[in-house]
């Protein structure tokens, strides 16, 4: 349940400038693309190319990655069930601040539950929200293994490890909104000519 705003606070959002005013200065529209997958799906790597293309195309962006933001804003938060959805929650809010600032954001985050995703959504609207499911097996981002967490996991030096001790939800043919991006199935480039098709004209200033 959504906590009310307590009586001795003011919001002001009915006066600051408008997010319209700032899109038009930035040329460009905001938006949330939010990518999603196990540790090792290639999420980071993938949002970390999909930002430097459109910053060289002249875009404002901002990226907001999982390791990022634990170390920082979310540094108090574990990996409980609890603490995961609030995790998600922190990082929503903060993607809204920066969509109505004409900022397009780019979050990468593992995001395990359609809970968790559908509650990003609800907080940023979804009509600013790109969600992108960046597939692959565990079997696969296990041999990958960039971070070396699939080894420590199975040494039992990782707690609620997505994919092993907690549980991931992929997306359903009921998440029509929902972009696949198979990164099995293509190289590193062909999953960001495919992430960047279907982002560009969301953004496009018109």
């Amino acid at each position: 349940m959504a906590a009310s705003t307590p009586d001795n606070l003011y919001p002001t959002f009915d006066r600051v400038l408008g997010r319209a005013d700032k899109e038009v200065r930035l040329k460009q529209r905001g938006r949330v693309i939010w990518l999603y997958g196990l540790s090792g799906s290639g999420k980071s790597t993938l949002a970390i190319a999909m930002e430097r293309q459109l910053h060289a195309e002249g875009f404002t962006t901002h990226l907001l990655d999982g390791d990022n933001v634990r170390t920082g804003l979310n540094r108090d938060l574990g990996f409980t069930d609890a603490d995961r959805s609030e995790n998600i929650r922190r990082i929503a809010e903060v993607a809204k601040l920066f969509v109505q600032a004409g900022v397009v954001v780019i979050a990468a985050f593992i995001t395990p539950q359609r809970a968790h995703r559908q509650l990003a959504r609800t907080i940023i609207g979804a009509d600013d929200f790109s969600e992108v499911y960046v597939a692959a097996s565990f079997e696969t981002c296990a041999k990958r293994d960039p971070k070396g967490l699939y080894a420590k996991a199975s040494a039992g030096g990782v707690k609620q490890f997505t994919g092993k001790d907690s549980s991931f939800e992929p997306p359903t043919a009921e998440d029509i909104e929902a972009l696949t991006i198979n990164t099995e199935a293509g190289t590193a480039a062909e999953s960001l000519a495919q992430l960047h098709a279907a982002v560009s004209p969301r953004i496009t200033f018109q």
